[in-house]
């Protein structure tokens, strides 16, 4: 067993809390409907909640419904990996750590001098961690984020909304997907 499947396995009694649990299924969820709809060329970002997600970006509510469709008859089949995507933002979160945290430990307690002294070493740490960042995202994605596995899991209602940005004006399009545990 690695170390990130023991740190999951100790945080099972978070991670399988039915609240939590029908968060990462959503997210699970929508980053299938994704992988979907980028297959048909639309780019769409999400964000998941305990009765859904919501999808943003334009695309026709009947495709974004077909492939809602699509991703829980593929999930229940056993495609659990379709759960996961590259461009989640745990894959950005895991990144933006990893460098901060390397910065933070190689700067710290050093006079400038030293700090210009050391740049060079830590830019290739720096370097290191990202590219490290997205296979180790993806494991936080796999065991702590979403969950591949929908359970009885089934689709509510797809709901297409417009919204207006308050600084610029911008219309922006948006899909509420609900869904609810059987």
């Amino acid at each position: 067993m690695n170390p990130m499947e023991r740190l999951a396995e100790l945080a099972e009694p978070v991670t399988r809390h039915p609240t939590i649990l029908r968060v990462r299924r959503n997210h699970g969820l929508e980053h299938a409907t994704i992988h979907i709809l980028n297959r048909h060329k639309y780019i769409l970002s999400g964000r998941s909640s305990e009765s859904g997600f919501i999808l943003l970006g334009e695309a026709p509510t009947e495709q974004v419904e077909s492939a809602v469709n699509e991703a829980l008859a593929r999930m229940k089949a056993g495609e659990h990996k379709l759960a996961l995507h590259p461009n989640c933002g745990t894959n950005l979160v895991t990144t933006g750590f990893l460098a901060t945290a390397l910065a933070f430990i190689g700067f710290a307690g050093r006079s400038l001098r030293q700090s210009w002294a050391r740049f060079p070493n830590m830019m290739v740490a720096m370097m290191a961690a990202v590219f490290i960042s997205t296979p180790l995202g993806m494991s936080v994605q796999k065991h702590f984020t979403t969950e591949g596995d929908l359970g009885e899991m089934e689709l509510v209602s797809v709901r297409r909304e417009t919204k207006t940005l308050p600084f610029n004006g911008q219309r922006v399009t948006l899909h509420r997907v609900v869904t609810r545990q059987g």
